[in-house]
């Protein structure tokens, strides 16, 4: 009498390994939801207040923006050009 030797077909493990492997996707990196706001913003010329990381506020309108920086038209009517990582928040003036 001669014993089988039993073992896994390989194509059958490697099956069932891609299947219990799928994770779900990282989320895109670029959602578009600043742009859209910054859009919105410069369409209806909303008076906003930028406050930067040294604790300093920049009161004015979004003339345009950039991948990384925005021009700012400010209340006395001078511009300015802020780079992103120097803002801490925005927020509308009116709040």
């Amino acid at each position: 009498m001669t014993r089988k030797l039993i073992k896994p077909d390989l194509l059958e493990a490697k099956k069932a390994y891609k299947k219990d492997s799928k994770k779900k996707q990282p989320p895109p990196y670029r959602t578009n939801a600043e742009s859209y706001y910054y859009v919105k913003q410069m369409g209806n010329k909303t008076s906003l207040v930028i406050e930067l990381i040294d604790d300093t506020s920049i009161i004015g309108t979004i003339e345009w923006y950039d991948e990384k920086c925005l021009k700012i038209k400010k209340d006395d009517g001078k511009n300015i050009i802020l780079f992103k990582h120097f803002i801490k928040f925005i927020h509308k003036a009116s709040e």
